[in-house]
This record gives structure tokens, C-alpha cells and sequence, in this order.
């Protein structure tokens, strides 16, 4: 292969990758559902909800505040312990064994390479208590990244952020956090849909 040809898929090859994610994200309501291995019976059929129900107290350029969760495998995950190492992508979902939710996560197993490349760690974050996530989590058949509870103190993490809403449930809503700990992106999404796949691909590709 010429070194001439090397130097141009070197050029496109990212724009490609990003254009097969946005592809995914556009057909993610059909295909990504069908990675989710739930027995339907085993689903909340939830009523549609208040699209967003808080409010927002950080902004982008802000520090993240810094957390201390449990997570379903017996460790404690802190952002700090991320700080100088890796970006942190922080993905609050609102409720274990519901329908969207129970998409969105199983979801990400199939784009682990998006978080890799970006040399991002996944954090999956609810105010479930930690024996439903447990169960939740293996029903699903497992994901690469870790996921924590945010049950006790009742939604503190959630309420740092201003995604705490007043049914006790956190928002669906997406963090991008730099290494050096600041927020470059947030996506505090309709409750009631699966957030943009493309959209995050474009936010990681800022902080790489």
C-alpha cells in the first residue's frame, strides 16, 4: 500500500467513524433496542413523563463536583480518583427495569471503542439502590462499565448537579468531564427518549 494512501485514509478514517456512530444514533430506537435481552414481563411500563423537571446548577467550563458512589461490584467509584488520567463521560438514567433505560445502557457495549478512543471511562449512575441495579444489570446481560447507586444519600450526586427531580428519580442526562476534572458538555435530555448517540461522539471527539 502507497504511503500516499496510508496518509488519506489516516484523513478520513475518523470522519467515516463518526459518520457510521451518527448513522447508529439515527436508527438506535430499532437496533439498539434489539440488544436489550430483558424479558418484557420484567418491564415498568412507565407514563410519559415531564420532559425535564429540574434544575441545572452547573455549566459547562465548571469544575464537576467530585462523588463518592458504590458500585453494583462492591467498589467505590470517585470522579476524583479519574483526575489526570482519564476523561469521565457520566450517563444518569432515571430508573432501573424501565423501558428507555433498559435500551440506552446495553446500548454503549456496542460502542465501547467510542469511549476508548477518546480515552474516556463510562459511569453509569441511578438512584436505584444497589441489589435492583444488581439484578437489573446482570438481566441485561452485563456492561463494560462500571455502574453505581446514587440511592443514599437519596440522590446526592444528582442533586449537586441540579438533575434531581422531585419524584426522587435523577434526569436522563449526560456528562462530558475533561481530565483535569471541568465539564465540557452536558445533555439533559427529554426523559422519555434515548439521548444522541452522535451527539456524544462529537463531544468526546473535543476532548481527545
Amino acid at each position: 500500500m502507497s504511503r500516499q494512501l496510508l496518509t488519506h485514509l489516516a484523513k478520513i478514517l475518523p470522519v467515516m467513524s463518526l459518520f457510521a456512530l451518527t448513522l447508529a444514533a439515527f436508527f438506535a430506537p430499532s437496533a439498539l433496542a434489539q440488544s436489550t435481552p430483558i424479558r418484557p414481563e420484567l418491564i415498568w411500563q412507565a407514563q410519559h413523563l415531564k420532559p425535564v423537571a429540574s434544575t441545572l446548577k452547573v455549566k459547562v467550563g465548571d469544575k464537576a463536583p467530585d462523588f463518592d458512589l458504590q458500585a453494583i461490584d462492591g467498589s467505590r467509584i470517585r470522579l476524583s480518583q479519574y483526575l489526570g488520567k482519564k476523561n469521565v463521560v457520566l450517563t444518569f438514567v432515571p430508573a432501573a427495569w424501565t423501558p428507555v433505560c433498559s435500551g440506552q445502557w446495553p446500548g454503549y457495549n456496542l460502542v465501547r471503542d467510542l469511549f476508548e478512543r477518546a480515552d474516556a471511562i463510562l459511569i453509569g449512575i441511578t438512584c436505584d439502590n444497589v441489589p435492583s441495579l444488581h439484578a437489573w444489570v446482570a438481566e441485561m446481560g452485563g456492561v463494560w462499565f462500571p455502574v453505581t447507586s446514587d440511592f443514599w444519600p437519596h440522590g446526592k450526586t444528582a442533586a449537586k448537579l441540579g438533575i434531581l427531580r422531585p419524584e426522587g428519580v435523577s434526569e436522563r442526562a449526560i456528562f462530558v468531564i475533561d481530565k483535569k476534572g471541568v465539564i465540557r458538555s452536558i445533555d439533559v435530555h427529554d426523559i422519555n427518549t434515548r439521548p444522541d448517540l452522535g451527539e456524544l461522539a462529537k463531544a468526546l471527539e473535543k476532548i481527545k
